[in-house]
C-alpha cells in the first residue's frame, strides 16, 4: 500500500508540473461512531453493528473523500418498528439522536455523491438494548379433595419481560435458587409459543406446605450495555386467589344530560388485593371524570360521554375480573319530514279526493322511550277512519310516525304538527310543522340564465346558484358532478337552504361541474330533482424557470428562455421582457409555449435582473434571471482527511488545494483573496494570490500556508476576483494532525483526533480497540483495571484501549493497524547500502488481575506468511503508564500491528498512548530485546549482505 501511495504521489507531482491539472475523484465513505457505544462488531459482508443502550445519545459521523466535495445524506430503513426516520433525511455529516428509543433501532445509510461515478453508500445497523421490569402472572388448577380437608393444587408462575437482547430468567424461592431437578415438586420450562424472549414458567406440582413462600423472578440480559438485572417478587400463600368484583349499580343506567352519575365497584375476593381500574369502550375515561378507588363519578354527564363502562380488577393471579354497565344519556335530535302524494296517480300535485301521507322521523335515545302525538292547527289530533296515525312504519327507519289522510277534503288543509317526546321526561319535546294546502306543490330546480357556465378568476369569491320552487321548499344538496372529488369544505356534499353555494378563495382545482339536487326526504317523497352548474376558474400562467442565476463574461452571447407550463385561458397570452425597470421587448404568443430573449454581446450595462412576464386575463407569471459576472465559488480539494504537513516543532503548515467551479463561464480570474483567522477570533488576515493565465476546469491550484501555531484550528476563506469584481467565497476549517505521507522522518499519534491518525481496525479479529478518555469512560462495571488518565496525566486526553467486559471471552483478540509507511529511498547509484532502522515507541498501561497479552508485529508489503513479532508482554504491570521502544528493520513498505488479547476475566483492560515511529536507532536500549535472538540477528545481517550484492550485480550489468 505504501509503495502504491508513493507512486501515485510521484504521478501527481509529475502531472502538476506539466499541466497544472488536478484530479476529480469519485466519492468514498466510511462511518465512525462516538457517543455511548456498548459494542461495535462486524457481521457478514462487512456490515457494522453498533449497539447502544436505550436513552443514550447516538452519534454517527460519515467521513467522505472525493472531489468535488461530496454531498452527504443519512437515511434509514426501520428495524423493529417503522418510524421512517421522521419521514425525512439528514443532510450533514453527523447524525445525532438524543435519548434514543427502541423503535429507532434499524439500519442507517450514509450516501455520498458528487456527480462522479456511482454514489458511495455505507450502512451501519444500530441495535438498541433495553430491559423492562418483569411481570409475574399466576395460574392455578385445583384437583379433588383428599381426606375432606386438602385439595391438590398445581400453581404456574409465568415471568415475562420485554428486552433486547433476549432476556434470561432465573427463579428464587426465598433465598434459594431453583433449577430444573433441584426439587421434585418444581419444574421450570418454556411454553411452546412465546411472543418475546424466553418466557419462563415455574410449575409447582401438587402444592405442598413448603411451597408457600416468596418467589422472585430475576430477568437478566447478562449486563450487556451495562443494563442491570431486574427482579420482581410474588408472595404465594394458601389464600392466593384470582380477583372477584361486584358492581353496585344497575345495568343499563339511563340518565338525563347534566346529571351526575356515580359507579361503584368493590372487590369481593382475591389475594393479593386486586387493583381496580375503569375503562370506557376500551378507551380512556372522560377528562372531567373523578376516580376514587373503585368509585367513578361523572359530573354533568353529556351525550358524548355515554357508553359501556367497565371495572377491571387485576392482581396477576388468573385472568383479570371485569364487570360492565351501559350508561345511556337521554337525547332527542330534530328529524325530518316528507310528504308522499297519492301513489296511485302519476300527478305529484296534491289534489282534493286523493290520499296524502305525512311522515315524521326523529332520532331518540333510548329509542323505546320515544312517543309521538299529532296536532292540527294547534289542536290534538286522534286517529280515525280517514286520518290514520301509525307510530312505526316497517318500511322506513325506526323512530318514524305517519299520518295518512284518506280522501283529502278542503277542510283538511292546514298546519299539521308532529310532536316527539320521551316517556320519562327530562328532555324538552320537539315539534315539526308541515303545511298542507291547495298551493302545496312538488319542487322544481332550474339554473338562472347566465349562471352556467360561470367564469371567475383564481382567488375570487364565487356563488353557484340553483333556483328552487315548490311548497314546502326543500333543502338543496350540492356535490361534484364530473369527478370523485370533495367539495371546498372537504365533505362530499354541502347543504344549502337558499339554493346558493358560496366558494371563497376559489382555486383552479375547483373547476368543473357541480350538481344541485333536492334531498330525498326534505319536502315531497318524489324522485329527487337536479340541475348542473359549470364553473370555469381562470388562473395566471405557471412558468419556468421561476428563478435562475446566469454567470457570463463580458462580450459573450447568451439566450434567456421563459416557458409556459399551464394557464387558463391558454391562448390569450402576451409576454414582456425587462432589464430592471427598462422595457426590452413585448409580443404575443402564437403556437409556441415559450419566449426567448437573445443577448449578442454582454456589456457592463447588461448585468442585472431580467424578468419575463407572461400574462392572460387572470394575471401574470414571471420568470426571473439574474445575470452576473461573479465567479463561482472555489472548491477545496480534500485529498486526505486533515491533510496537514509539519514544519517546525511549534508551528505547522498546510497545503491548501482547490479547484475552480466552472472557471470558463465568466471572465478570467485574476487573483484570489485569501482570508485566515484563528477559530473563535474576530480579526481576519487577508492577502491576494495572483493568478497568471486562464484556469482550466479541474485544475488543481496549490498554496502553502505557513507559520500556523500548533495545535490551533484556523478558518480559511477564499474569494475569486475577476474584472467584474469579487465572486462567491468559500470557507473551510483546518486543524493540526500528525502527518501521514510517503516521505517522513517522524510519525507521532496521541489519538486526540477522531481519525486516530489513520489507524484502522483488523476486521478479522473478535473485537476492536476503543478510543476514549478517562473523563468519559464508564468504569462502573469494570473497576480495578484500565488507566485513570492518558499518558500525560490528563483526564481529558484520549488513548486507545481494549474493553474486556462481557460479551468478551478469554483469548479474544483486537488488532490495531497503523497507516502504511514507505522506507527511506534506496541508494540510486547501486552501491552497497544497508536497510534503514526505525525506532517504534509507545506507552502502555496493563493494570488488572486478568491482564492478557500485548503484542507488536511488523507487517511488510509483498511478504507472505505471518506478521513478524517484534515486542510482547503479558500479565499485570501495575497501575501506571510505562514506555516501550523497539528497533525495527523493514525492507519494504510496512505497517505496525498492535494486538491486545483478553485474559481470563473482566479486569483485563489494556491501553496504549503516544505511539511514535522515528528514523534511526532507539536512543535507549529497547526493552524486551531478548525477542531478537543472536540467530535471528545473524540471519538479518546475511539478508542485508545478499541485498547489497544484488545491487552490485545490477549496477555491473548496466
Amino acid at each position: 500500500m505504501g509503495l502504491g501511495f508513493g507512486l501515485l504521489w510521484l504521478l501527481n507531482v509529475y502531472l502538476e508540473g506539466i499541466h497544472c491539472q488536478g484530479v476529480y475523484a469519485p466519492p468514498s465513505v466510511r462511518i465512525i461512531h462516538s457517543g455511548h457505544a456498548c459494542n461495535i462488531e462486524e457481521e457478514r459482508y462487512t456490515e457494522r453493528v453498533y449497539t447502544i443502550r436505550e436513552g443514550e445519545t447516538l452519534e454517527l459521523t460519515c467521513l467522505v473523500t472525493g472531489h468535488p466535495r461530496p454531498q452527504i445524506r443519512w437515511t434509514k430503513t426501520a428495524g423493529s418498528a417503522s418510524d421512517r426516520f421522521q419521514d425525512s433525511s439528514v443532510f450533514n455529516e453527523t447524525l445525532r439522536i438524543s435519548r434514543i428509543q427502541r423503535h429507532q433501532g434499524g439500519r442507517y445509510y450514509c450516501k455520498a455523491e458528487n456527480g462522479l461515478g456511482s454514489p458511495a453508500i455505507k450502512s451501519i445497523r444500530v441495535d438498541v438494548y433495553y430491559l423492562d421490569d418483569p411481570v409475574v402472572t399466576v395460574h392455578q388448577s385445583v384437583g379433588e379433595a383428599k381426606e375432606q380437608f386438602y385439595y391438590e393444587r398445581t400453581v404456574f408462575l409465568r415471568c415475562t419481560a420485554n428486552s433486547n437482547p433476549p432476556v434470561r430468567y432465573s427463579w428464587r424461592r426465598g433465598r434459594e435458587y431453583l433449577s430444573q431437578g433441584s426439587d421434585k415438586g418444581v419444574e421450570i420450562y418454556e411454553p411452546f409459543f412465546t411472543q418475546q424472549g424466553e418466557t419462563k414458567i415455574l410449575k409447582l406440582k401438587n402444592l405442598r406446605p413448603q411451597d408457600y413462600a416468596n418467589y422472585t423472578c430475576i430477568a437478566s440480559v447478562r449486563s450487556v450495555c451495562g443494563i442491570p438485572d431486574k427482579n420482581i417478587m410474588f408472595r404465594l400463600t394458601n389464600k392466593t386467589a384470582s380477583p372477584n368484583i361486584k358492581l353496585l349499580v344497575e345495568d343499563p343506567i339511563i340518565a338525563n344530560p347534566g346529571d351526575t352519575v356515580t359507579l361503584v365497584c368493590i372487590t369481593s375476593g382475591g389475594e393479593p388485593s386486586p387493583t381496580l381500574t375503569w375503562v370506557r369502550n376500551a378507551e380512556g375515561l372522560p377528562k372531567k371524570s373523578v376516580l376514587n378507588g373503585g368509585t367513578l363519578t361523572l359530573p354533568a354527564i353529556t351525550t358524548d360521554e355515554a357508553g359501556v363502562y367497565s371495572c377491571v380488577a387485576s392482581n396477576n393471579v388468573g385472568n383479570p375480573a371485569k364487570k360492565s354497565t351501559n350508561i345511556i344519556v337521554r337525547a332527542l335530535k330534530k328529524g325530518r319530514f316528507w310528504i308522499t302524494p297519492d301513489p296511485y296517480h302519476n300527478d305529484d300535485n296534491i289534489q282534493i279526493g286523493r290520499e296524502v301521507k305525512i311522515s315524521c322521523q326523529v332520532e331518540a335515545t333510548p329509542p323505546d322511550e320515544l312517543q309521538f302525538s299529532w296536532l292540527k292547527n294547534g289542536r290534538p289530533l286522534r286517529s280515525s277512519e280517514r286520518m290514520v296515525i301509525t307510530q312505526t312504519d316497517p318500511d322506513v327507519a325506526p323512530g318514524t310516525t305517519n299520518l295518512d289522510i284518506i280522501d283529502l277534503k278542503f277542510t283538511d288543509f292546514g298546519t299539521y304538527t308532529c310532536m316527539a317526546s320521551l316517556k320519562n321526561g327530562g328532555i324538552p319535546e320537539i315539534s315539526i310543522d308541515v303545511n298542507i294546502s291547495s298551493t302545496t306543490v312538488p319542487p322544481i330546480l332550474t339554473v338562472p340564465r347566465g349562471k352556467s357556465p360561470l367564469v371567475t378568476q383564481e382567488g375570487d369569491t364565487v356563488e353557484l346558484q340553483c333556483l328552487v320552487s315548490g311548497k314546502p321548499k326543500p333543502i338543496i344538496l350540492w356535490s361534484r358532478a364530473d369527478k370523485e372529488a370533495p367539495m371546498p369544505d372537504g365533505s362530499l356534499q354541502m347543504e344549502s337552504y337558499d339554493g346558493v353555494l358560496r366558494i371563497v378563495n376559489v382555486s383552479r382545482e375547483m373547476s368543473g361541474q357541480y350538481r344541485c339536487q333536492t334531498s330525498q326526504y326534505n319536502g315531497f317523497n318524489v324522485k329527487p330533482r337536479e340541475a348542473i352548474v359549470e364553473l370555469i376558474v381562470q388562473y395566471p400562467p405557471a412558468v419556468e424557470p421561476i428563478y435562475t442565476e446566469i454567470r457570463q463574461g463580458l462580450g459573450r452571447a447568451f439566450t434567456l428562455t421563459c416557458r409556459v407550463l399551464r394557464a387558463h385561458p391558454s391562448r390569450v397570452l402576451k409576454y414582456e421582457w425587462k432589464l430592471g425597470t427598462r422595457l426590452l421587448t413585448v409580443g404575443d404568443f402564437n403556437q409556441r409555449d415559450d419566449t426567448e430573449y437573445h443577448v449578442r454581446a454582454l456589456n457592463r450595462e447588461g448585468y442585472g435582473e431580467y424578468t419575463c412576464d407572461i400574462t392572460n386575463e387572470a394575471g401574470a407569471g414571471r420568470c426571473t434571471f439574474l445575470v452576473t459576472g461573479k465567479a463561482f465559488a472555489p472548491e477545496f480539494y480534500y485529498d486526505t482527511y486533515g491533510a496537514l504537513w509539519q514544519n517546525r516543532p511549534r508551528v505547522y503548515g498546510f497545503k491548501l488545494q482547490w479547484t475552480q467551479m466552472n472557471p470558463g463561464s465568466v471572465d478570467r480570474i485574476k487573483a484570489y483573496r485569501l482570508g485566515i483567522k484563528q477559530t473563535g477570533q474576530q480579526r481576519w488576515w487577508e492577502q491576494e494570490i495572483q493568478q497568471e493565465g486562464n484556469i482550466e476546469r479541474g485544475q488543481l491550484i496549490t498554496y502553502n500556508l505557513t507559520e500556523l501555531i500548533k495545535p490551533e484550528a484556523y478558518q480559511v476563506r477564499l474569494t475569486p476576483i475577476t474584472r467584474f469584481g469579487e465572486g462567491d467565497a468559500t470557507e473551510r476549517i483546518i486543524r493540526y494532525s500528525a502527518p501521514v505521507n510517503p516521505h517522513w522522518n517522524k510519525f507521532h499519534c496521541s489519538f486526540e483526533e477522531e481519525t486516530v491518525c489513520m489507524f484502522t481496525q483488523e476486521k478479522t479479529e473478535e473485537f476492536d480497540w476503543t478510543r476514549h478518555s478517562a473523563a468519559t469512560r464508564d468504569t462502573k462495571y469494570t473497576p480495578n483495571t484500565g488507566p485513570s488518565s492518558d499518558h500525560t496525566g490528563s483526564k481529558q486526553g484520549f488513548y486507545m484501549y481494549i474493553e474486556t467486559s462481557r460479551p468478551r471471552i478469554a483469548g479474544d483478540k483486537a488488532r490495531l493497524l497503523s497507516p502504511s509507511f514507505s522506507v527511506a529511498p534506496k541508494n540510486p547509484y547501486g552501491t552497497v547500502s544497508t536497510n534503514p532502522t526505525y525506532c517504534f515507541s509507545f506507552y502502555y498501561h496493563m493494570y488488572g488481575k486478568h491482564i492478557g497479552a500485548l503484542n507488536v508485529y511488523l507487517r511488510q508489503k509483498g511478504q507472505t506468511g505471518s506478521d513478524a513479532s517484534v515486542w510482547t508482554l503479558t500479565g499485570n504491570q501495575g497501575d501506571r503508564w510505562r514506555p516501550a521502544r523497539v528497533n525495527i528493520h523493514p525492507t519494504s513498505a510496512f505497517q505496525i500491528v498492535i494486538e491486545g488479547i483478553r485474559g481470563s476475566g473482566i479486569e483485563g483492560d489494556i491501553a496504549i498512548d503516544d505511539v511514535a515511529i522515528e528514523e534511526g536507532e532507539c536512543r535507549d536500549p529497547p526493552p524486551n530485546s531478548n525477542l531478537m535472538s543472536s540467530a535471528s540477528s545473524t540471519g538479518r545481517h546475511i539478508w542485508h549482505l545478499c541485498v547489497a550484492l544484488l545491487f552490485v550485480l545490477i549496477g555491473h550489468r548496466r
